[in-house]
């Protein structure tokens, strides 16, 4: 590995993590090619608040995608509500100008009411990779871009540790577009209100795969309960788009040691890319 990519790993806090005794260069945790491919789960758009699901999701194994990456253990399908949700009409016909316009007035739940802006998201407009946060934090809601504090620059180096650029092929959002008072978790109706927009986005996108940061935006997209531990490393599904599950750089900040389980996600979502890229090329 060159020496560009030891310096994003140290700032990271992983280099010590991943060099071998008496090697002088950064080793890679590898990604296991003949491993059986997990299941992946097929996910809902979110339901208002207060809305029940009646049905069950199919669950079903789809082996033209990635294995997980080596050491994580796999576990039994996770099911999620199957019950569908269209995009509500007046904000499915909308394009990307008319949609970053609707974001930034929109007063549907009480976030609207104490942000200084909006936060529609940032990058390539047809990229192949989504990056999916929580919401704008304090930098965010001054500046009106995602992930621009200290949490953005680790997401700045994640990005870089496996080849990838803000603005490259790479489009990053959030899962509610105002900054939730005093950075806490947004609730469950702000992530309802807030979801048409996402799923609008997704639409206009259409990327090859979809990375969830953190808890609330994992929920957001797969409409379900989320616990990060037990569904790392394996394949879930978004309207046909599949889903990988990963902590949220705020978090990581916050507890180091997790920073090599995301490097295994990060090396997972990029043999995702790799199998789903030459699917195509096929």
């Amino acid at each position: 590995m060159n020496s560009r990519r030891d310096g994003i790993l140290r700032e990271m806090g992983l280099a010590p993590l991943w060099r071998l005794r008496g090697a002088e260069e950064v080793e890679e945790v590898p990604v296991v090619e003949s491993a059986p491919p997990e299941p992946v789960v097929r996910a809902p758009e979110m339901l208002p608040s207060g809305v029940q699901a009646v049905d069950e999701a199919t669950v079903k194994p789809l082996a033209r995608f990635a294995p997980p990456v080596a050491g994580l253990s796999s576990g039994p399908p996770i099911e999620a509500p199957a019950t569908h949700r269209d995009v509500p009409g007046d904000i499915a016909s909308l394009d990307w100008d008319e949609l970053d316009a609707r974001i930034r007035a929109c007063d549907a739940c009480e976030l609207c009411q104490r942000r200084k802006q909006a936060v529609p998201g940032v990058g390539d407009r047809q990229a192949d990779w989504l990056f999916v946060g929580e919401g704008p934090g304090a930098e965010e809601d001054a500046r009106g871009e995602p992930f621009v504090g200290q949490a953005g620059r680790l997401l700045d180096n994640m990005l870089a540790s496996i080849d990838l650029k803000r603005g490259e092929d790479v489009f990053i959002g959030n899962a509610v577009k105002c900054r939730p008072p005093n950075n806490r978790t947004p609730e469950v109706s702000e992530l309802a209100a807030c979801f048409p927009y996402l799923q609008r986005q997704i639409g206009l996108i259409q990327p090859r795969l979809i990375v969830a940061l953190g808890r609330p935006a994992a929920q957001a997209l797969l409409n379900q309960e989320v616990k990060i531990g037990a569904m790392r490393g394996k394949l879930f599904e978004y309207n046909g788009i599949p889903v990988i599950i990963t902590y949220h750089p705020a978090y990581l900040l916050r507890n180091q040691a997790d920073k090599a389980k995301a490097w295994e996600d990060l090396c997972f979502a990029r043999a995702t890319m790799r199998r789903l890229k030459q699917e195509v090329e096929a």
